[in-house]
């Protein structure tokens, strides 16, 4: 099969370096601030055209069902701009991201799949096309799309593009799921930080204004946490559980990882202001 019927794409991590709160909107959804920066793992899609007209996906994930499944829903959305009705795809996914840790492995795989999909079948939709498409999967999507690292505001789909150093970061996964829309409709949980007024400054003076809830109500991202501020400048990602802390070099973060308590598990990527999925794509 020739190279304009397969096509391979990472699906990269990603951290929330900060993320504020700073309102609530009248249809529930929280405005954010937060800045975004990819990292150097990745899940793997690879896509193959077929001519049924139908869409398949293989990923050995037994706790998503397909039909639930973000890279499934992504292709189901793009059916309706198909010019040839015959085009379908068959998609496997390997999934490397750890699940349900606020790194949007979900909305990255969905993502890809959206940009694999553009181009594979010819649709020729805009950035914003998609992006409009991406955001009906999930608040993060749009980032992904973007392909570099932002400052996101509204639920996330106003991006300014940012440089937020690309260093090393240990990033601990504390072994529990947090629930995002328990977070987000928490009686506690703060949502009148002030806005960010210019361009962000360094990621340390902010704050990820879930953090604090998160560690009372879930003890090991705070014992997590703990543990790695020993080491390094740290925060949770995202409404968590995972958490990161900020290394000089890759050895530095590597030697911390040596010394993780057999309780969590964790791993040491580098932060990259422009995603590999886009990289790959406007370069291959």
């Amino acid at each position: 099969m020739d190279s304009s019927t397969e096509l391979t794409l990472p699906a990269p991590a990603k951290l929330n370096l900060f993320l504020h709160i700073v309102g609530r909107r009248n249809d529930g959804y929280h405005e954010l601030e937060t800045l975004f920066q990819f990292l150097s793992i990745s899940d793997e899609l690879h896509f193959t055209l077929t001519n049924d007209g139908t869409i398949s996906l293989t990923s050995g994930l037994t706790e998503v069902t397909t039909d639930d499944n973000l890279v499934y829903r992504a292709a189901l959305l793009l059916l309706p701009h198909r010019q040839d009705t015959s085009l379908g795809v068959q998609i496997t996914l390997d999934k490397k991201i750890p699940m349900g840790g606020g790194l949007g492995g979900g909305s990255s795989d969905a993502a890809t799949t959206l940009l694999a999909l553009n181009k594979l079948w010819q649709l020729k939709l805009t950035p914003q096309q998609l992006a409009d498409i991406g955001l009906q999967l999930g608040a993060d999507v749009p980032v992904f799309l973007f392909g570099r690292a932002a400052l996101a505001q509204g639920i996330g789909e106003n991006l300014y593009p940012a440089q937020p150093k690309e260093s090393w970061y240990l990033v601990i996964n504390p072994g529990v799921h947090v629930s995002t829309a328990d977070i987000f409709q928490h009686p506690d949980l703060p949502r009148d930080s002030s806005r960010i007024k210019r361009q962000a400054r360094h990621w340390l003076m902010y704050r990820n204004d879930c953090q604090q809830l998160v560690s009372t109500l879930y003890p090991p991202v705070a014992k997590a946490l703990q543990w790695l501020l020993e080491y390094a400048p740290t925060r949770m990602t995202g409404t968590g559980a995972c958490v990161f802390g900020c290394f000089e070099n890759q050895a530095a973060a590597q030697k911390a990882l040596a010394e993780l308590p057999a309780e969590f598990s964790g791993f040491v990527a580098q932060g990259l202001n422009t995603s590999p999925a886009w990289q790959a794509l406007h370069t291959g």
